[in-house]
C-alpha cells in the first residue's frame, strides 16, 4: 500500500510542484494524514513518522512553499471522478473551530457545523458525488470583511494583496466555474438555500453550461405558469415605443404559489435515496416558473423557464422543501426528486475528511497553508477512495 501511495503522490503532486523536495514532502504529509493517529496537525504527525519527516522542512512546505493547491485538487479530481460514476456536484460550506483570533478568517460567526455562532473559520467547497463515492473539486477560505480591511492581520496571516472580500456564494460559484474547465464529468449542481437563493449564482452556473437543482426559500419570488408576457400596445403618445414585454400579473412568493395549487398538482414519486440507496417515496409537485428577482431591470426579459420543485411528505401540515432547477422541461420526475434530495451525501464527505483525515486539524496561521492542507487532505481522501473501490485490494477481516 505504501508503494501505491508513493506512486499516487507522484502522479497528483508533480504537476503542481517544481522541486523534487516538494513532492517528497507532499508524499510524507500524505502518509501522515492516512496513518493512524488521533491528531493530524503537523507536530504529532512528524512525531509518528519518525526520522523520515523533518519538521522544519514540512512546515515551510506547508505554510510558505509556492506550489498551487488548486492543481493538486484538479489532478485528484481528474484521477478519481472516472471511478465514482459522478451524478451531482454539491456546493456547501463547513466550519473549522478555532481558539484565538489569528488564524486567517477566524471570527465569531454562524457555522452549520456547530449549529450556532462560535469562533471558527468557514471553508466553502464543491464536491463531485457519485454512486460509489465522492471527491472534493475545490476549497476556498471565507474571509470576513473585517479581515479584508485589517492590514496588520492580513500581513501576519500572509494573505495575498489580490484577495478581496467575497461572499460564500461568490466563492462557491467560482469553484464551480473553475471545475467546469477540468476533465471531469459534469453534473447538476446542488446546494442549500444559502446558495440557491442567490440569483446571481444560479445565473452564473447556468451561464457556465451547467445544470442545477438548488434549494430555495419559500419567500423567493417567481412568475407562475399562467403568466403571459407581451409588449404593451402603442399609446399614441410621442416618444420611443415600448419594446420590453410586460407580465400580465405580479410575481408571487414560492410559498404562496404552492399553497394555491390543488390536490391534483401533487404526485407520489419513488426514487433512490439514503446511504443504502433504497427506494424512497414522497409527494412532490413540479411547476414551470420564471424567477422574478429584480425583474423590472432583468436582462434578458422575460426570464427563462425553469422547474420549481416542492416536497410535501404525507403527514406534514405543509410543504417542507423547495428547489429551482434548470434541467430540461422533459426531465423525469424521479430524477428531479432524487437530485433534490441527494445533497445529504456531502455530510458524509465532511465526516470522513474531518474525522479520519484531519481536515480541521490545521493549526498554522498561514492563508496559503490552509489551502495547502485542504488540497493534501483531498489527495489523501482520493487515494483511499481508489483503494476502497479497487476489487483487487485486500481488506482486513
Amino acid at each position: 500500500m505504501r508503494e501505491r501511495l508513493e506512486a499516487f503522490a507522484g502522479e497528483v503532486l508533480a504537476g503542481a510542484m517544481n522541486r523534487p523536495v516538494q513532492v517528497v514532502n507532499g508524499g510524507v504529509y500524505l502518509r501522515g494524514l492516512i496513518e493512524q493517529g488521533p491528531r493530524k496537525s503537523l507536530e504529532p504527525m512528524v512525531a509518528r513518522l519518525g526520522e523520515e519527516a523533518d519538521y522544519q522542512s514540512l512546515q515551510q512546505f506547508l505554510a510558505d512553499s509556492p506550489w498551487d493547491p488548486g492543481l493538486v485538487t484538479r489532478a485528484v479530481a481528474e484521477r478519481v471522478c472516472p471511478a465514482i460514476d459522478v451524478g451531482a456536484w454539491v456546493l456547501d460550506d463547513t466550519g473549522f473551530v478555532k481558539d484565538g483570533k489569528n488564524s486567517p478568517g477566524v471570527k465569531r460567526q454562524y457555522s452549520g457545523t456547530l449549529g450556532k455562532i462560535g469562533n471558527c473559520q468557514i471553508g466553502v467547497s464543491v464536491h463531485a458525488v457519485g454512486a460509489h463515492a465522492t471527491v472534493p473539486l475545490g476549497w476556498a477560505l471565507y474571509l470576513p470583511e473585517e479581515w479584508c480591511d485589517d492590514a496588520e492581520r492580513r500581513r501576519k496571516a500572509k494573505i495575498p494583496a489580490e484577495v478581496v472580500f467575497k461572499t460564500k456564494p461568490e466563492l462557491g460559484v467560482e469553484l464551480v466555474e473553475r471545475a467546469a474547465g477540468w476533465d471531469v464529468a459534469r453534473a447538476p449542481v446542488l446546494g442549500d438555500c444559502a446558495y440557491g437563493d442567490n440569483t446571481r449564482l444560479r445565473e452564473r452556473v447556468h451561464g457556465a453550461g451547467l445544470e442545477y437543482v438548488l434549494s430555495v426559500s419559500a419567500e423567493t419570488t417567481v412568475f407562475g405558469p399562467q403568466t403571459t408576457f407581451e409588449v404593451p400596445e402603442p399609446t399614441g403618445k410621442t416618444g420611443r415605443p415600448r419594446s420590453r414585454p410586460r407580465p400580465d400579473r405580479e410575481p408571487e412568493s414560492i410559498g404562496t404559489l404552492i399553497a394555491g395549487l390543488g390536490a391534483d398538482a401533487w404526485q407520489t414519486v419513488t426514487f433512490r435515496d439514503g446511504p443504502d440507496g433504497k427506494p424512497m417515496t414522497s409527494r412532490f409537485c413540479f411547476v414551470r416558473v420564471r424567477a422574478a428577482h429584480n425583474w423590472k431591470k432583468a436582462t434578458p426579459f422575460p426570464p427563462r423557464e425553469e422547474w420549481l420543485i416542492a416536497e410535501w411528505p404525507e403527514g406534514r401540515e405543509q410543504p417542507t422543501d423547495y428547489w429551482l432547477s434548470n434541467l430540461p422541461a422533459d426531465i423525469e420526475p424521479e430524477r428531479l426528486a432524487r437530485l433534490a434530495r441527494l445533497r445529504w451525501m456531502i455530510e458524509l464527505d465532511y465526516k470522513q475528511l474531518k474525522g479520519e483525515l484531519g481536515l480541521d486539524h490545521y493549526e498554522g496561521r498561514s492563508w496559503l497553508g490552509w489551502h495547502h492542507h485542504t488540497a493534501l487532505v483531498t489527495a489523501a481522501h482520493g487515494f483511499l477512495t481508489l483503494e476502497r473501490l479497487d476489487p483487487n485490494r485486500q481488506r482486513p477481516a
